[in-house]
């Protein structure tokens, strides 16, 4: 056990450097192999620990197997403009997994003790909710969802009761765990406030929501760590949990909005000016090659802004030749990156 607990802590200080490395781009590719290589290391500590129990290693390596196919499949073809929709996906079978690894602990047989009860509810609570709310991101943004916030009368009042309802029903359960129904309801519940805590976000908006549902699926797999007292699990769920709440609370600040409108389903909602607004209309004016190079010959400083097309025409070494080139003649050249849609 001492062993398992000194690889988990080597593990946690890969996934810590990991994150670091991943805030810059020219590291990002580095960071990504070092936390993978904590998960790697996480994995075979788990299966050494439990040497003692009874494990069908050969339906692990079939799962391993199998998930590195779908995962390399996905990776090679999804498209870099797609990765909102990948991360969302992520975040659901992430979400899901804690559910389902706690659900698994609810239903062996055996003593089970009530703080333990207690974190198979928030983890099936948390992870369920992550699961639903996840894959309604990735419909609105993949388009099979309308875009739009979807609202109806008394919403906020029906999330509310749904929370008191999970609260109650989450204590039945805790207090009388061979009642089976209440374990039933929590997860319907769940689901439930998933959807509807994510409908009535429009989508412009969802990459909050996303990075907010990292940090959902964060908590869930700290929960399940709880559930399991595995302290990999623990720390490196902890770790999610909060630095998706961290870029949560900075992508909001950034677009002028508070991290409780996020939380409660608002983000989205048109809310109505109480100031006097002008609307300035501007014509766009094209420009032609050679236009276009006298004017970059007279400017001192350039600001580029990127946005969809520029991702979609994959045009960021072109930007990047240009840019070399004009600071090559002493130009200072700046990027207007939005905080969340320039991500």
């Amino acid at each position: 056990m001492v062993y398992t607990n000194i690889f988990y802590v080597l593990a946690s200080v890969l996934f810590i450097l990991g994150i670091k490395k991943l805030s810059h781009p020219r590291t990002a590719r580095n960071g990504n192999m070092i936390a993978f290589i904590g998960m790697m290391i996480a994995i075979v500590a788990t299966l050494i620990a439990k040497h003692e129990i009874e494990i069908d290693f050969q339906l692990i390596a079939i799962g391993i197997v199998v998930g590195i196919i779908i995962g390399a499949t996905f990776a090679i073809k999804v498209q870099m403009t797609q990765m909102p929709q990948m991360v969302a996906i992520f975040n659901g079978f992430g979400g899901g997994a804690s559910a389902l690894v706690a659900a698994a602990e609810f239903l062996k047989t055996g003593e089970i003790t009530t703080f333990t009860l207690g974190t198979i509810v928030l983890s099936i609570f948390v992870g369920t909710l992550t699961f639903t709310g996840s894959f309604i991101a990735f419909g609105k943004l993949q388009g099979f969802i309308s875009g739009q916030p979807i609202v109806f009368p008394g919403q906020q009042v029906f999330n509310g009761l749904m929370a008191v309802a999970l609260l109650i029903v989450g204590f039945y359960l805790v207090q009388m765990p061979g009642e089976i129904n209440y374990f039933y309801a929590v997860v319907v519940i769940s689901a439930i406030m998933g959807i509807t805590l994510t409908i009535p976000i429009g989508g412009a908006d969802m990459p909050v929501v996303i990075s907010l549902l990292n940090s959902y699926s964060g908590v869930a797999a700290a929960a399940t760590g709880f559930v399991l007292m595995n302290n990999g699990l623990i720390i490196s769920g902890a770790l999610v949990g909060a630095s998706g709440l961290i870029l949560t609370n900075i992508m909001c600040k950034g677009m002028n909005r508070s991290l409780a409108n996020v939380i409660f389903g608002a983000v989205g909602l048109v809310q109505e000016s109480t100031g006097d607004s002008t609307t300035k209309q501007i014509a766009v004016k094209s420009y032609s090659t050679e236009e276009a190079a006298m004017i970059f010959d007279a400017a001192e400083k350039v600001i580029v802004v990127p946005g969809y097309g520029l991702a979609v025409a994959q045009a960021q070494h072109a930007v990047r030749e240009v840019a070399e080139f004009l600071e090559g003649k002493g130009k200072q050249v700046l990027y207007a990156i939005h905080p969340v849609a320039g991500r």
